[in-house]
Formats: structure tokens, sequence, C-alpha cells
């Protein structure tokens, strides 16, 4: 199972950047299929088959965290950079 993990500095309100990451995993479930969900804690997690994670935002940084099934381990790479793309789109 190969797993995605990055941190990425966001420089907002909290306020702002949970809103960022709300767009982000909107855009990403589009793209990818993926079912998303806020939790009670902010974090918005995500899932599809072969596929879960979550983004969190706190006071100073972005926390992506992806596990991927088997089949989608071959397309790691495709996925990790359409993920700092959404990134940077949002807090770039």
């Amino acid at each position: 199972m190969a797993k995605i993990d990055i941190r990425r500095p966001h420089g907002r309100s909290q306020t702002e950047a949970q809103a960022a990451i709300e767009r982000a995993a909107d855009k990403l479930g589009g793209e990818f299929g993926l079912a998303c969900s806020c939790a009670a804690d902010g974090a918005v997690n995500f899932e599809r088959s072969g596929v879960n994670g979550s983004i969190r935002a706190d006071e100073n940084d972005v926390h992506v965290k992806v596990e991927l099934g088997f089949l989608a381990s071959a397309m790691k790479p495709v996925i990790e950079k359409e993920i700092r793309r959404h990134l940077d789109e949002q807090f770039g």
C-alpha cells in the first residue's frame, strides 16, 4: 500500500484555510470520484475504492494524508501531482 503525505505552510487565518481545503477537496473529489465529508475536528475526509485519506488545516500548515490500495498505487505520481496542483491553486 502506497502513502502520500504532504505538508504545506499556508499563512492564512484558520477560517480561510478551512474554506480553501474544502474547495480543494471538492475539486479533487470531482476529478477522482471521491466521496468527501467534513469531520467534527475540521478535517475533510475522502474515500473511494482503493483510496482514502484526509486534508486538515491547523493554524500554520495544511496536511494531506492519503493511503492508496494496490491498484491505485500505480497512479501515485499522478495523484500526488494533482494534489499539489490543487494545493497550489488554493494556497499558492
